[in-house]
C-alpha cells in the first residue's frame, strides 16, 4: 500500500514537470510564429502603406487593437 502510494506521489511529480516544461516549449514555439503586435511594427507597416505615423496615430491604433482584444474574450 504504500509503495502505491510513493508511485503516485512520482507519478503526479513527474507529470507536473513535463506539463510545465511542455507547455513552456509550446509558448515559445506560438510567440516565434506570432509575435505580439508593438508600436514599431505599426509605425513599419504605416510606412510601408505609405503613411507617416504620428505618435498620436500610434497610440489610437495600439488603444484600438487593445480594446478588441479585450471586446474578444
Amino acid at each position: 500500500m504504500g509503495l502505491f502510494f510513493l508511485g503516485l506521489i512520482i507519478g503526479i511529480l513527474a507529470g507536473g514537470v513535463a506539463g510545465f516544461f511542455g507547455a513552456r516549449a509550446y509558448m515559445k514555439k506560438y510567440f516565434e510564429d506570432n509575435p505580439p503586435v508593438n508600436e514599431d511594427m505599426i509605425r513599419t507597416m504605416m510606412m510601408q502603406m505609405g503613411q507617416k505615423p504620428s505618435q498620436k496615430k500610434l497610440n489610437q491604433m495600439m488603444a484600438q487593437m487593445k480594446n478588441s482584444q479585450k471586446k474578444s474574450k
